[in-house]
């Protein structure tokens, strides 16, 4: 069983650049892929960025060149740079993990599917 902690929301303006971390705790498997998704109010869930655990990252359109996704592996904690934040990219932001290969295969596809999730940190960006 794995437990995922986000922390690092918070309320910007545009422009503006926060890191959010989420923190694993409990068994790691040794082949894993873990991901960003985020969901706003009335609108559908988005897949942002996913990276397994040999690093290889995939993004979504609307943030590459502004987010980076980066895992600290002896940590266990996975991280979001977001900069240059625009109001669009309000939203609840959650980390995902999972073991399974034809899932993180997937890559940002599969993301909503992933086994384990964290309970949200909130990025709120204002104009």
């Amino acid at each position: 069983q794995v437990q995922l902690v986000e922390s690092g929301g918070g309320s910007v303006e545009a422009g503006g650049s926060l890191r959010l971390s989420c923190a694993a705790f409990g068994y790691m498997p040794g082949s894993y892929c873990m991901g960003w998704f985020r969901q706003a109010p009335g609108k559908e869930r988005e897949g942002v960025a996913v990276i397994d655990s040999q690093g290889s990252t995939s993004y979504t359109d609307s943030v590459k060149g502004r987010f980076t996704i980066s895992q600290d592996n002896a940590k266990n904690t996975l991280f979001l740079q977001m900069n240059n934040l625009k109001p669009e990219d309000t939203a609840m932001y959650y980390c995902a993990l999972d073991a399974r290969f034809h899932i993180c295969s997937g890559g940002l596809a599969w993301l909503y599917a992933y086994k384990y999730r964290g309970q949200g940190t909130q990025v709120t960006v204002s104009s």
